[in-house]
């Protein structure tokens, strides 16, 4: 089973080269290009906004997840880059989708006093104009989305002071809902991303030692696996039309993390990015032409960090 599985993960999707002025082009086998964004430390955690001219990022600023960090908004096209929260904390946003059209706003989490909370930001605003949504003495939040409407928020729920055990819950931003954990206690799941209809919820789950996506309802039903091969796999994130997720994995031709894209259902596994280093947390554009993520020559925990990189699909 294992043989056949990896015989979708050979071919390479033919792709054209994103041309960006004052971006560079580095020997990939992919064709993806380099944006030079003039930051010191790591650009990680890349989403696009609802229209695709601007992304959203962290910049941990002592290296890859060394806090503390903050989020910033570049314009591809106009290449203006935009400080949005920097107060001295660490401060993530959720990869792949934390920007909400209805609202005009980004989440995040922010380790800022007393402990990691869930806030949001209008794309407009500078730092300080940011809204506490979550508030508890007892537990801890990251990285979350929100649902297609704006009224409903879904992260990565932790006791205090405890690394394992995440929980999915969601929580109404009119505080009417209370907090509803989605998936079991007990369990070690993450990173949850909101459908674009709105009616299912992509996941990362641990199990024996090995990351692996799932699917369920909003209300924690219907909790299917979708991939089904050796390795972990991270940073699951829907595309515009809801018919296909893309996420970072690795496996037995893959020593590093590169990108893949399937079905919901976890059929036609393709692999984007070529890449002999590590690519993660990606996000694809709303007219799905165009891939972002991070990368990184080597392992990024023992590098200086991770770029910004685009590829025309």
């Amino acid at each position: 089973m294992m043989k056949t599985l990896l015989k979708f993960l050979i071919p390479i999707i033919t792709v054209g080269l994103f041309s960006c002025k004052n971006d560079i082009e580095i020997n990939r086998q992919d064709n993806a290009v380099k944006l030079e964004i003039n930051l010191e430390g790591s650009i990680q955690n890349l989403a696009f906004s609802p229209d695709g001219k601007t992304i959203v990022f962290t910049n941990f600023i002592k290296g890859y997840n060394k806090p503390p960090s903050n989020l910033y908004t570049y314009n591809t096209e106009t290449k203006q880059l935009k400080e949005l929260v920097a107060d001295g904390s660490s401060n993530v946003n959720l990869p792949g989708n934390c920007w909400n059209g209805a609202l005009n706003s980004i989440s995040f989490s922010s380790d800022r006093e007393p402990h990691d909370e869930i806030f949001y930001i209008s794309e407009n605003a500078t730092t300080g104009d940011e809204i506490q949504i979550t508030n508890r003495t007892d537990s801890v939040a990251y990285e979350p989305t929100f649902s297609p409407d704006g009224k409903w928020i879904v992260f990565e729920s932790h006791k205090l002071d405890e690394e394992e055990g995440g929980v999915i819950t969601k929580y109404k931003l009119d505080g009417t809902s209370g907090y509803i954990n989605l998936t079991s206690l007990g369990e070690d799941n993450k990173q949850p991303n909101w459908s674009p209809s709105g009616n299912k919820i992509l996941y990362q789950k641990e199990q024996n030692g090995q990351w692996d996506i799932w699917i369920m309802n909003i209300d924690g039903t219907n909790k299917t696996k979708i991939t089904n091969f050796e390795g972990s796999k991270t940073d699951a994130v829907f595309s515009a039309d809801g018919q296909y997720i893309i996420f970072s994995a690795e496996n037995n031709e893959v020593e590093l993390a590169n990108i893949f894209k399937s079905s919901i259902s976890g059929e036609n596994l393709t692999r984007l990015t070529n890449y002999e280093g590590y690519d993660g947390a990606p996000s694809i554009s709303p007219d799905g032409k165009t891939l972002i993520f991070e990368s990184s020559e080597k392992d990024p925990d023992r590098s200086k960090g991770t770029s910004l990189w685009m590829l025309k699909l």
